[in-house]
């Protein structure tokens, strides 16, 4: 089976603009696996000339063919409001194939693991699941060790947390790549107002991310036609994310201490409206912790999800 996509669109407080082209092909297609072959082809504008040096050597047009293998089980009574059981994911994706390639190769490796446990008050049930990712590059190309960015991580959007099983990206509160991947080198977690770390932001996204949550769903006290005929219901939520860049001295001195130190973390609650085809949500979002160079907001917030 083949399939063809097509993504245009400006980049969230920036000045780049991102076109791109792809088709994949299934080699493989189970229950359990899939082995797929993409080739994207990515047109990267930046008008206004306000990007980055790193990021201004990576506009125009690029080739990236990538090796992808997808391991995922789900045990769950159900994708839109689950009640009990467990889902879990592994992705391992091989990129920049293609002979020449100004990029190196890397290996994009990303881990889903959901859980859903009754209550047995209210119809409730809770949902807690963790997701991480890591790129790193295996072989230097022309330009060094540079990755692509249409491949690193980049946290925020509004997207239901237990719906997807995809790997680390939602945070609630935060728009898409509203979160600033950090530079641990130059980073003083204790030297900071309001618990806010002086690391030094960058730009481009991140090469490992890690995002957390916990959602505790209930039927509405009141019942009505809403909650008896369409299955509305509330939840309450908690949310961690975080984001960084790895040194230079690659991932086996990684400063796991000051990663930790860095999570952003937001709290809610909010109606769900579960339909066949998507999962509506309606949530109040409290920041409790962000940086200064986050664009997260506190207030109201609508997503729409598919199973």
């Amino acid at each position: 089976m083949a399939r063809i996509s097509f993504l245009s669109g400006d980049w969230w407080k920036s000045s780049l603009k991102e076109h791109l082209m792809g088709v994949s092909v299934g080699l493989l297609s189970t229950m359990n696996h899939n082995l797929a072959y993409n080739l994207t082809w990515r047109t990267l504008k930046d008008p206004a000339r306000m990007s980055s040096n790193s990021i201004q050597e990576q506009l125009g047009h690029s080739l990236l063919p990538s090796i992808k293998y997808a391991y995922k089980v789900d045990k769950r009574d159900s994708t839109i409001r689950p009640t009990c059981g467990y889902a879990f994911l592994s992705s391992s994706q091989v990129g920049a194939l293609a002979p020449g390639s100004k990029y190196p190769w890397y290996l994009r490796q990303e881990v889903d693991l959901q859980v859903a446990l009754p209550l047995g008050v209210l119809n409730g049930a809770l949902n807690a699941g963790v997701a991480a990712g890591i790129i790193h590059p295996f072989l230097r190309g022309s330009t060094g060790s540079v990755l692509p960015l249409s491949e690193r991580f980049y946290l925020g959007g509004h997207r239901s947390f237990v719906c997807r099983l995809g790997g680390p990206s939602s945070l609630s509160g935060f728009k898409a790549r509203d979160l600033e991947p950090r530079d641990f080198r130059t980073c003083d977690p204790n030297n900071s107002e309001n618990g806010a770390s002086t690391c030094t932001e960058l730009d481009g996204g991140g090469d490992i991310a890690v995002t957390a949550f916990a959602d505790l769903s209930f039927d509405l006290p009141l019942k009505s036609v809403l909650d008896q005929e369409l299955g509305v219901h509330g939840h309450a939520f908690v949310s961690a994310a975080n984001i960084a860049k790895l040194t230079e001295h690659g991932p086996r001195k990684f400063p796991l201490t000051d990663f930790l130190q860095t999570f952003r973390c937001s709290v809610g609650f909010g109606v769900l409206v579960p339909t066949e085809l998507f999962r509506i949500e309606m949530n109040c979002c409290y920041i409790l912790k962000q940086f200064g160079h986050d664009w997260g907001k506190t207030g109201i917030q609508f997503n729409c999800s598919p199973p």
